[in-house]
């Protein structure tokens, strides 16, 4: 038997210790919890993604009854960006959320299934995305979601 042992680095830093364009970001997926669509969790997700071309977008979660049918936050953002930014880089991801009414303590990761698209946008575009983790004043900072799922499908695996 042969065993492997995965790890990944991620830092964590205090909210003041980040960049201005971090804080811009983290900003940005805060205020895109207020619109998130979460009837039913009451948890609201918030996502912005950095543009190599210096634009922030975001997005939000999208629930609906049948569970299965909704959409997170990073998710909703990153393919909103890749289809109306085709040609422009995803180089930063930040993440928050909120539930009822206070912003989560903490941090809060993207699900397999979101991992799984950021690893793709990275692959598309050969740039790792740099990812922000929110929760209450800590900010986790991850260098590429390569970091978050080590042992992943791609595209080689599909020739």
């Amino acid at each position: 038997m042969k065993e492997i042992i995965l790890t990944a680095k991620i830092r964590v830093y205090s909210l003041g210790e980040c960049t201005e364009i971090e804080k811009k970001l983290i900003e940005a997926a805060k205020n895109a919890t207020f619109d998130a669509y979460a009837p039913y969790s009451g948890f609201h997700v918030g996502a912005a993604v950095l543009l190599n071309n210096g634009e922030i977008v975001t997005g939000n979660n999208q629930e609906n009854a049948a569970y299965p049918s909704g959409l997170c936050a990073e998710r909703t953002v990153i393919f909103y960006a890749n289809a109306n930014f085709k040609h422009e880089k995803v180089v930063m991801l930040a993440i928050a959320a909120h539930y009822k009414g206070d912003f989560v303590k903490e941090l809060v990761a993207p699900c397999g299934a979101c991992r799984q698209v950021l690893l793709e946008t990275e692959n598309r575009f050969n740039t790792p995305i740099k990812i922000l983790l929110c929760g209450g004043d800590d900010v986790y900072v991850v260098d590429s979601a390569k970091e978050l799922l080590p042992v992943s499908f791609g595209e080689d695996m599909l020739k």
